[in-house]
Parts: C-alpha cells; structure tokens; sequence
C-alpha cells in the first residue's frame, strides 16, 4: 500500500478523520488536530439547503421549526445518512482546506472494528464523493491503542476498551494485529438514553439527549464518590405539561447508567473469555487501556476493577485517543500502513 510520489504529498493535504457518532475530529498531515466539531448537520426541508454544520447545527436541535431537520447522520458508529455524511465531510474538508489543493487529499478514516463490508464500502464512497484521492481505514480500537501510545508492534499482549458515542470497541492487541475482538452498539449516546428514560419514569420529567449528556459529564458516576454531587436538570413535566428543574445526585445517575455499564463489563468479559492463555497473562501483568468519552465516568476504572480484577488505566486525553492514534498513522505511513484493513 504506497502513497505514491513525493511531489503528490508536496501538492495535497493528506487527512485522518475520526467520524464519531458524537464528533468528527480531522488531523492534517503536519498541522495536527484542526477540527473536533459534533457530527451534526442542520438541513432545510424546503429546498435541501444546509443551514448549519457543527457546532451551529447542535445549537438548532430541538428549536427549529417544522421545515428545519437537524440530523446527526452517524449511528451506532456507522453511516445512517449516507447523503448528509457526505454533506458533512464535505463541509469539514472545505473548512480546513481554505484553498482549493493541487491534489486531492488521501484520508485515513476510522471505523468500528464490528462493521459489515456494506457499511464500510459507504464509508468510503461517502469520503471518495468528498473529494478523497484514497481512502485507508483503521479499526477504532487499533488506533485508540496507538494513540495511547500502547506497545502494539511487539508480540506482548494489549487490551483497549474505547467507548465511544455510538459503539464499544474491545480489543486484544498483539504484533500490530487485532487477535481479538468485539463491538457493541452501547456507549455514550445509550448513557444518555438511560439517563433520559430514567427521569421520565422515575421522576415524569422528560429531558432531552443534551441535558442528559451534560448532567451525564457534569455529575455522571460508575463508583460511590467520597464527594456526593448533584446539579439540576431541566426538561417538562410530563403531568403537568409545563417545564421543570429539579435538583438530581451522583447517585441517582449511577443508577440510571447501570445497564449499559454492566453490557460494556460483559462485553469485556466475553472478550476476555475468547483470548489465549498467553495473552490473558499479559494483559494481567499490563492491564487495559480506556480511551474514549465515556471512558471519563467517574470511578470507571474502579467499578471495571471490582467486576472484573483486572488494572484499568485512563489513557491521556481520551476523547482524542483515536484521532491522535490515526494521525500517528497518517504522518509515519509506511511505518504504520500495516494497521490498516480493506
């Protein structure tokens, strides 16, 4: 897999892009991180304008009126909308390249490690009608181990859980290949769903997804704190029909998480359970590695250590662990291009 002559790197501007259910994050070759936007896309039902991407679009959600969609096309970690995935690149592309380069970039996108060839073939086309000149993909776990600066290229077993907005990915990590495995469809955007399903039937208040995110960030735990906390939430009273704040604790959200968090402990376990012998030692001697947003619950790597007796370590800058691992790919190819899957 080469990357053709020098003077096509001279005269591109080469990219890795991280496309998040929550956010899209886009390293460029020799600039670093340039974008971490949330993967949202306002469009005009009228005429098929795109009125907002971004940081703009996830401001319009839930206040536009009828005619206004405001539509987050990645679900599950995969491409749901394929027309406005590629409407959303675009715009991302045109915003990082001011100017119009002499040569289309090369992208290297990351992609869950569980997807179909189907999804993947959307992936690419969505980038090729973007304006890649070549696509690369890299499995998420692979490049959350990379950016976390886990030791991926000896024989030695690596263990990373990246829990992300739409998807988990676990992964048993040796000799730059995956030996092992799983993807499951629970992550940030089920903590949320939680949290909003648990006000409405505990408490008949219904909230939306970003209230719920942000009491999920501001007082969001997995394990008994030493400190207790608590915030207000707001939403409409679902009796009353008029709005509504209340007061909520750390512990009332600990339990609202507690499903999904058991299906991220099992699905290590299970994971686990599929590994050689050999590995398994390694990864009790080493560890694993947490990388993602949902990985900054409070008290994560605790209640992962009383479940399941095994090191959990919280990578540096988690939320950036996949973007940073693919730009690592991005600027040393032919070093890294192995990580690479078709």
């Amino acid at each position: 897999m080469g990357w053709g002559s020098s003077l096509l790197n001279l005269l591109s501007n080469d990219l890795a892009i991280d496309l998040g259910t929550a956010n899209t994050l886009v390293h460029v070759k020799g600039r670093g991180l340039v974008l971490d936007e949330p993967s949202m896309v306002a469009i005009s039902e009228r005429d098929g304008q795109v009125l907002a991407v971004g940081s703009a679009a996830k401001e319009m959600y839930g206040k536009t009126p009828g005619h206004i969609k405001t539509i987050r096309p990645m679900k599950d970690g995969v491409i749901a909308d394929f027309d406005v995935t590629k409407l959303m690149i675009s715009y991302f592309i045109r915003q990082i390249l001011r100017r119009r380069p002499l040569i289309h970039p090369r992208m290297v996108i990351c992609i869950p490690s569980g997807i179909t060839q189907v999804e993947k073939r959307a992936v690419i086309d969505s980038a090729d009608q973007s304006g890649a000149r070549k696509v690369f993909l890299i499995e998420e776990p692979m490049a959350a181990a990379i950016g976390s600066n886990l030791p991926i290229n000896g024989p030695k077993g690596n263990m990373v859980v990246d829990i992300g907005g739409g998807t988990t990915e676990v992964a048993v990590i040796a000799s730059s290949a995956i030996a092992t495995s799983e993807s499951i469809r629970v992550a940030g955007d089920e903590m949320d769903e939680a949290i909003m399903h648990f006000m409405r039937h505990q408490y008949h208040l219904q909230v939306g997804p970003f209230e719920a995110e942000r009491v999920k960030i501001e007082i969001g735990t997995t394990f008994p704190q030493k400190e207790k906390l608590e915030c207000q939430i707001r939403g409409r009273d679902i009796i009353e029909g008029i709005p509504k704040i209340m007061t909520i604790t750390d512990d009332m959200i600990r339990e609202s998480l507690d499903i999904p968090v058991v299906a991220i402990v099992d699905s290590i376990r299970r994971t686990l359970d599929k590994t050689t012998p050999e590995l398994a030692s390694d990864i009790y001697d080493r560890g694993v590695m947490l990388a993602g947003g949902g990985s900054l619950l409070r008290g994560l790597p605790e209640r992962l250590n009383k479940e399941i007796g095994l090191k959990f370590f919280l990578a540096e800058d988690p939320l950036r662990a996949i973007v940073r691992g693919s730009g690592i790919v991005l600027e040393n190819f032919k070093l890294w291009s192995k990580v690479c899957v078709s």
